[in-house]
This record gives C-alpha cells, sequence and structure tokens, in this order.
C-alpha cells in the first residue's frame, strides 16, 4: 500500500511553473580511467560518491534553480536512498510530493571516465503494476502551466487525464532508438520531446520526423554532447537543424545530468515565451554549464547567468543532417 511520504502531503497546493512527473532517484558514482573498462578481476577507483539523481530530479532541480515554481511527483522508498532524495529536494525549492513504493528508490551505477563522459547502469525496479491515484496527482496537474513526464511506466497512466485538461507536455526518451515500445506513448504524445542523439546513431534524423509525424509533438530535440544538438520542428523543414554547443564556463568534470539541465533551460526559454530555436540556445548553456562539477545535478545555472552566458552563445541553428 503506497502513502505521501513527501512535506506536500497535509497542505494546499500553489502554482507551479512546471510540475515534474517520475524520475526521481540516487546515482552511484565510479570515477574511472577510460571508457569502456577493459575487463579486469578488480580495479582501485577514487572514492566512490552518491547523489540524489536522476532524471525528474535533475529537471526539477534545474527549473527551480532558474526560477521557476517546481512541484515533483513520484514513488519513493522507505530506504536510505529514499532519505537521500528528501533531503536533497528538502533543500530546494522543489515541493516534493512523493508516494512510498514497497519496490524501494530507484539506482543507478554509473562510471565516469576522466574527460566527464559516463556508462550508466539503470535499476528501474518499480513493477509494472505500480500505479499513482488520480486523487493524488489531480489537484498537482490542475495547478500547473507545463508537465514534464519522465518515461517511468506509471508515468503514462497519468497522460490521459494531462491531455483531458489541456496542459502542454514534455518528455526525454534518452537513448531511444526509435524501435523500442516502451518509449513510443510517451514520443507521441509530448508537445517537446528531448533525446539523445547516441540511441538512434545515424537514423536520427528519421526518428525525429516519425515523432513529429506520427505524434503531437512541435519540436523535437536531440542532444549531443559536445556536439551540440539537433533541433526539428513542424515550420523548419524536413532536416533537423545543428545548435552548436555552448563552451563550458569551467572545465568539464561530469556529464551526469546534462541533458535534464539542457531540459531545464529549454523550458525555462519556453514558457518565457521564446521562440524554439531561441529554446533550444537557452538549453545548450545550461547543458554546459551542469558539466562542470562533480555529482549530479550539482552544477546549476541559475537565470541572470543563463542570460549572460547565453549572449555569449553566438551559434544559430543552421540546416544540418546529424
Amino acid at each position: 500500500m503506497s502513502s505521501s511520504v513527501g512535506p506536500e502531503a497535509a497542505t494546499a497546493v500553489a502554482p507551479y511553473d512546471v510540475l515534474v512527473v517520475g524520475g526521481a532517484g540516487v546515482d552511484t558514482v565510479v570515477r574511472v580511467d577510460t571508457l569502456p573498462v577493459p575487463y579486469a578481476d578488480s580495479y582501485g577507483v577514487p572514492p566512490i560518491r552518491e547523489w540524489a539523481g536522476h532524471t525528474g530530479t535533475g529537471v526539477a532541480l534545474g527549473c527551480d534553480a532558474l526560477g521557476l515554481s517546481t512541484g515533483f511527483l513520484d514513488f519513493i522508498g522507505d530506504d536510505p536512498q529514499g532519505a537521500l532524495v528528501l533531503r536533497r529536494l528538502a533543500d530546494s525549492g522543489v515541493r516534493f510530493d512523493p508516494l512510498l513504493s514497497p519496490d524501494g528508490t530507484r539506482r543507478a551505477v554509473n562510471l565516469v571516465d576522466a574527460s566527464g563522459r559516463r556508462t550508466s547502469f539503470y535499476d528501474g525496479r518499480d513493477p509494472l503494476h505500480l500505479r499513482m491515484p488520480p486523487e493524488h496527482y489531480l489537484p498537482h496537474l490542475r495547478r500547473t502551466r507545463h508537465v514534464h513526464v519522465s518515461i517511468t511506466h506509471f508515468a503514462r497512466f497519468l497522460l490521459d487525464d494531462i491531455e483531458a485538461l489541456g496542459i502542454p507536455v514534455s518528455t526525454d526518451l534518452h537513448d531511444w532508438d526509435g524501435l523500442a515500445d516502451h518509449h513510443r506513448e510517451f514520443a507521441l504524445r509530448a508537445d517537446v520531446v528531448f533525446l539523445s542523439a547516441a540511441g538512434a546513431g545515424e537514423r536520427l534524423a528519421g526518428v525525429m520526423r516519425q515523432i513529429l509525424g506520427e505524434g503531437r509533438a512541435e519540436a523535437v530535440v536531440a542532444t549531443a554532447g559536445a556536439g551540440g544538438a539537433y533541433l526539428l520542428t513542424r515550420e523548419g523543414g524536413r532536416m533537423p537543424r545543428h545548435v552548436p554547443a555552448a563552451a563550458p564556463p569551467a572545465p568539464v568534470v561530469d556529464s551526469n545530468g546534462a541533458g535534464d539541465a539542457f531540459a531545464s533551460g529549454f523550458l525555462y526559454g519556453r514558457l518565457a515565451g521564446e521562440d524554439l530555436e531561441e529554446c533550444a540556445r537557452y538549453g545548450s548553456v545550461a547543458g554546459a554549464y551542469a558539466c562542470t562539477a562533480e555529482g549530479t545535478h550539482t552544477a546549476l545555472i541559475d537565470a541572470p547567468t543563463l542570460m549572460e552566458k547565453k549572449d555569449e552563445h553566438v551559434g544559430h541553428p543552421v540546416a544540418a543532417r546529424p
């Protein structure tokens, strides 16, 4: 039986700019010299660290750092990892209202090399029967301007109510290859779709067109790390436009959370009424900033810094084949 464990359980819900659904968890970060790691029986590594992380936490914290009123709904466990998530969010302005999952808090082990690249081993652990009761999420949905839905399985069952309420939706498909069924409903029912360019490889442009052609999205954004990003819109032609990467303001240390920061920056621009290309520039700057500190979601850009750095990011989207 799920029960509410967050500070919002007995309080009225204030209006949100962004409500994030799903995607809380804990990252265990292991520093390695190179990726992939050659096989060996054991390696000595620097101190292993744990951070409250995962995509929903990152988007929520990123939006909050930018001054957006942010809510967050999810399941966590009554375990040390859940307590870590609660402590991290309590230190922010995010209004987190989780329910208790008997299966525990999601977690991942991330190998991070000297250049900041990572490989993640993800333990999603939610059972397929997990559902969030409408009486828990509907009061939150009715008070938000925008919903960002993580691709956790339970979150798909909120999409009908989100659509019925007419709330704009974004999602992040991460490394979707355009084929896996789990991601498809999220891809086709969101207004803004983020994904990693790595998942689809040479088929990326086709996958982006598929999302626009079969779904409701007005923009699909594929992030490519130091290679920048690609933006495809309904008015922008058949080929994605390249968005140059922003220069990080300090050496790259850890890329964990960079995609979440990109999404937060993009949503900040969108909610401010900027055009989609400008939103992509905001995302690029926020993503680069996130790579400059160790750990997940520890380098969070604020709005004044974003505006300052955005003006230094002089690259504009141009037609390109990803």
